[in-house]
């Protein structure tokens, strides 16, 4: 197998993992949502959640035009796991289900700016536009849950992470990746 094989290949799993991921964070937010007393919390979170199935479609079409799909096994796992966590919040308090939404986001962030990275290796660049605004609006959501996190008493006891690196960074990225696209033409 090639280089340019291999990141397929890579770029087909880390995309198989967020179209599932995405499955699982929607119906937890949905019941994170419905958890919340706060109507801006309340609000917020439910738009976290439209853009998550916005992901999801987008992460489906890209799989699609790879000759790729869901994995069948993730889907059946991250859905279970995505309404457990839904049920989890309405007994699990509300500094729990920040922190965790928070946490996973965090790890979003980096999993659309590698696929960014393995679009341009495998030769697929033009998804790299795509995946790199997806992981802008993951460093929306991080943020968003790591401040409320942050907010709470029992973030003394747990603390939240570190934040990542600025937004810029992000457009920065997608800046170097097109010079080095445009240098390879």
């Amino acid at each position: 197998m090639n280089d340019r094989e291999e990141a397929r290949r890579r770029l087909v799993e880390i995309l198989q993992h967020a179209y599932s991921g995405e499955l699982a964070a929607a119906h937890a937010y949905r019941g994170h949502a419905n958890s919340v007393n706060d109507p801006s919390e309340k609000q917020r979170i439910r738009q976290i959640e439209d853009e998550e199935w916005v992901h999801r479609e987008e992460v489906g079409r890209i799989l699609e035009a790879l000759g790729g799909g869901p994995d069948p096994r993730r889907e059946r796992k991250l859905l279970l796991i995505g309404k457990s966590i839904a049920a989890f919040c309405h007994v699990g308090g509300w500094f729990a289900p920040m922190w965790g939404a928070g946490k996973l986001e965090r790890s979003n962030i980096v999993e659309y700016e590698d696929a960014a990275e393995l679009a341009v290796a495998s030769g697929h660049p033009e998804f790299v536009d795509c995946l790199l605004v997806m992981a802008e609006v993951e460093w929306e959501h991080e943020k968003f849950f790591r401040e409320k996190a942050a907010s709470h008493w029992l973030s003394r006891v747990l603390p939240v992470w570190a934040a990542p690196p600025p937004k810029e960074t992000i457009r920065e990225k997608r800046r170097s990746l097109s010079a080095v696209l445009a240098a390879g033409n």
